[in-house]
């Protein structure tokens, strides 16, 4: 059992389980009935995404590694809010008894929020099974 880190939109892994969506929009111009078929996601998580005026902000400029800095340091933050912790604390405990996943749209895990909620969720003590891009 573990978790998953995924790139919504690609195909699933064999016992991938279900795919939690941490974005703060849902796929543009793809029918809700379709989200689960078309790989997006089977739910909608998006209290696990960076904020809107956060996402705005992210995709103005490219990245250059102080805006990574200052990005993750702002996504941090905001997953520092009680709710965002139990819910990180949630899945954190659940990847000890079933396989789940999370993902985001970007193309590059390296530089998306994904990669940070891996780390916070990993801190939180859950079984993290790679990361997929």
């Amino acid at each position: 059992m573990a978790i998953r880190i995924v790139r919504l939109g690609t195909p699933r892994a064999p016992d991938e389980g279900l795919r939690l969506g941490t974005v703060r929009r849902p796929p543009r111009g793809v029918p809700k009935s379709d989200f689960a078929r078309r790989d997006f996601y089977d739910v909608w998580l998006p209290e696990l995404a960076p904020s809107a005026p956060v996402v705005s902000w992210a995709l103005h400029d490219p990245w250059t590694p102080a805006r990574w800095t200052r990005y993750e340091r702002i996504y941090r933050r905001e997953m520092s809010t009680p709710a965002a912790r139990h819910l990180i604390e949630l899945l954190a405990r659940m990847s000890y008894t079933t396989n789940l996943s999370v993902g985001c749209y970007c193309a590059d895990p390296t530089h998306c929020h994904r990669s940070i909620l891996a780390a916070l969720l990993q801190a939180a003590g859950a079984r993290i099974e790679g990361m997929q891009g």
